[in-house]
Parts: C-alpha cells; sequence; structure tokens
C-alpha cells in the first residue's frame, strides 16, 4: 500500500493503470451502446419492452457473478486474474454484436458481456480500493470514474464522426468498437499489480465475512433508489421521441460524459474530506429532479440540458458510493463488500428496466420517469435517516 504522504494528485501507478482500462473500454463500449437502442427497435424491429428485457436481465446476471467473483477474490486473494479474464470475455461479444441479425442475438452478446462485467467489477474495485490509503479512496475512485466517463466522451465523438463522414451501416462502427479492447487489455496485464503486501493464507476471520446492520441498511437504501434507476437507453429513446436526431445521439451521450468525467475526480477529492454523505444524498435528489425533467420534456433543448445535469449526479455518487463501500470494511473482506454493493445494483437493474418499459407503454413518459424520481427521493430519505455516519468505518 502506498504510504500517507502519497499526493492525492499523484495516484499509485496502479490506479492509472485502471483508468486506462476503464479508458479504452468504455471507448469500445460507448461506440455501440447509444446506437443500439435504435440499432434494436429500428433495424432489428425489437419492442420498447424487449429493450427493458435485455437491458434488465444482462445486469441482473452481472450482479449474480459479482458477489461470487468477489468470494473468490478475497478467498485466493487474487483480483488480477478475474479481472483479465472478465475484461477479455468482454471483448469478444463486440463482434457478436456486428454479426446480429435479430434481437435475440444481441440479447446473448448482451449477457456474455455482462458475464465479463460480472467477473472483474468487485475484485477491481478491491484492487483499487488497496492501492491508497484510507483518505485517498474517494481521489482513486475518482480517477478511474473520471477516465472511464473520458472513455464515454471519446467513444460516442468516434461514433458521430464515423456516421457523419464516413458511413451510416451501424455494424461497421460495432466492428471498430472491438479495437480499444486491445488497449483495455495492454493496460490491464502490463500495468495493474496486485498488492504485494496481502497475505496468502487466509484466516478464519477473513472467510466469515458478515453483513453488518449498518452496511445492509446502506445497501437498502442503494436498492430502493436503483429501483427506479432505469437503463439509460430509455433515456436515449425519450431523446430521439422529443426531436434529437438519430445521428446526434452520439453527441448528446458525449456531452453527458464530458459533465460526469469532470466531476468525478473532483467529487472523489470531495468525499475525502467533507465524507461521502452529503454527495451521495445530493445526488439522488439531483437524480429525482433530472427524471422529472424528462418526463415533462417536449423540446430538443430540455433533452441536452437535462443531459448535462444528468452528468453531475454521475460525478457526485460513483466514486462517493464505492469509496463508501471500502469504509465499511477491511481489506480481506472487501471484495467481498463490493460483490454485495454490485449485487444490490446489479438485482434491482431487470425490474427497475421492466417497470419503466411498463410504465411507459401503459400511462406515458411522464408517469413512468416521475416513478424513478419518486423511488430516487425515497432512497435519499432513507440513506439520511437510516444510515448512522457514526457506523461507517475508515479502516
Amino acid at each position: 500500500m502506498n504510504t500517507p504522504t502519497t499526493s492525492r494528485f499523484k495516484m499509485p501507478p496502479t490506479v492509472w493503470a485502471l483508468g486506462w482500462v476503464s479508458f479504452f473500454t468504455d471507448v469500445s463500449t460507448e461506440i455501440i451502446y447509444p446506437l443500439l437502442p435504435v440499432f434494436l427497435t429500428v433495424t432489428l424491429g425489437a419492442s420498447m419492452a424487449f429493450v427493458g428485457l435485455i437491458e434488465g436481465i444482462a445486469e441482473s446476471t452481472a450482479s449474480l457473478l459479482k458477489i461470487a467473483s468477489g468470494w473468490w477474490s478475497d478467498r485466493v486473494r487474487k483480483r488480477k486474474p478475474l479481472m483479465i479474464a472478465g475484461y477479455g470475455l468482454s471483448a469478444l461479444t463486440r463482434p457478436l454484436i456486428a454479426l446480429a441479425t435479430t434481437g435475440g442475438h444481441v440479447f446473448a452478446a448482451r449477457f456474455i458481456d455482462r458475464i465479463g462485467k460480472g467477473i472483474r467489477t468487485s475484485p477491481r474495485d478491491a484492487l483499487l480500493a488497496a492501492s491508497v490509503p484510507s483518505d485517498q479512496r474517494g481521489a482513486a475512485f475518482g480517477v478511474q470514474r473520471m477516465m472511464d466517463n473520458a472513455g464515454a466522451v471519446v467513444g460516442p465523438l468516434i461514433a458521430w464522426s464515423l456516421l457523419h463522414w464516413f458511413t451510416g451501416d451501424y455494424r461497421v462502427l460495432f466492428w471498430i468498437a472491438a479495437i480499444p479492447m486491445i488497449g483495455a487489455m495492454a493496460a490491464l496485464i502490463l500495468g495493474a499489480k496486485e498488492q504485494a503486501e496481502v497475505p496468502k493464507a487466509v484466516s478464519a476471520e477473513d472467510v466469515a465475512f458478515t453483513v453488518t446492520p449498518a452496511f445492509k441498511s446502506y445497501l437498502g437504501a442503494v436498492l430502493l433508489f436503483t429501483l427506479g434507476n432505469s437503463s439509460d437507453a430509455f433515456l436515449l429513446l425519450r431523446a430521439q421521441a422529443v426531436g434529437v436526431p438519430v445521428s446526434t445521439l452520439p453527441l448528446l451521450w458525449m456531452a453527458l460524459h464530458v459533465v460526469k468525467s469532470a466531476s468525478s475526480y473532483p467529487a472523489g477529492v470531495l468525499s475525502d474530506r467533507i465524507g461521502r454523505r452529503g454527495l451521495i444524498v445530493g445526488g439522488w435528489c439531483v437524480y429525482a429532479l433530472v427524471y422529472l425533467g424528462f418526463g415533462f420534456a417536449y423540446e430538443a433543448w430540455h433533452i441536452w440540458a437535462l443531459f448535462l445535469v444528468y452528468g453531475l449526479f454521475f460525478g457526485m455518487t460513483e466514486s462517493s458510493e464505492r469509496a463508501l463501500v471500502a469504509d465499511f470494511y477491511p481489506d480481506a473482506q472487501r471484495s467481498r463488500a463490493f460483490g454485495s454493493f454490485n449485487f444490490i445494483t446489479g438485482i434491482g437493474a431487470l425490474p427497475a428496466s421492466l417497470l419503466m418499459g411498463w410504465l411507459w407503454t401503459t400511462f406515458g413518459p411522464a408517469v413512468a420517469f416521475g416513478t424513478g424520481a419518486g423511488l430516487a427521493l425515497g432512497a435519499a430519505a432513507w440513506f439520511l435517516f437510516m444510515v448512522k455516519p457514526q457506523t461507517v468505518l475508515r479502516a
């Protein structure tokens, strides 16, 4: 582990390596993702409910594996092999999406991709938390989220440029999306290092992971919020319905991630200085307001404004939520703690997306997005009154 004298602005090489892994992975992912809902509904003729089903099952699949990979990572005291397997598996799915001719093919590719994400995420977060002292965890996760979101800026820009100047064939873009994954695998294999001081022997205390009452309450708030946090594919479909041209969707997606990237590191550092609590509650309230806005938006500029504010929600919460998980447990149990957190956020994805699709189809977008806003406010209240700050440890 790094000494306490490590500057917040000079993260260890492993933190930056994991940041580059996230950058290249998101460049690849975000070339595809803004176009995937339209590809499914327009090119392949899938329904909006099917889009929700794909996204929900994909994320729920990932959640089940996150808790299993977290347990195994703590058990064998190795993070990196699981990460290599997970990122490698996701890399193989890019050509599968390019070759898809039915919605079922896309479903299969997304399923495999989320298996890869499920395998890699908990060990990655544990390795990241172990790479810095406790008072720099927010900053370290902020770096990772900043790089991740920077990749999500570059990816849509590549997609928009190719659509605008070279080709209107989505499949060509999906093939190109396989290239950045080479960079991700190189950064992971060559740059990320296991923490040498982690013991290989596992004690009975290490194995006996217990979800404490405080952590359980935190997970309850996260689950409630997640039930209102449906797939962002619905935001892109809403943008198209309001009047944002399909060719401009990658730029809209890029603008969102500019804000996410710019706000992630400062928010992570701020969470180290003033605590995670205010940023998480505030971010969830921002989310509620944004979702209300999406429900009642009727002009394209409304969508652009909402996407920019939506980016602040991510900046405020992504690094803070993960750093808070690390604050609850020592390193020997931390991968399982992240597995539990990622399981909760993933398992709520299926009902969240199915609920959004059903409410939108049955009652319209105002009710669908309003329901998500209400659940977010309920989660913020839960966190504020039920998760006490004195119960959090900074081990």
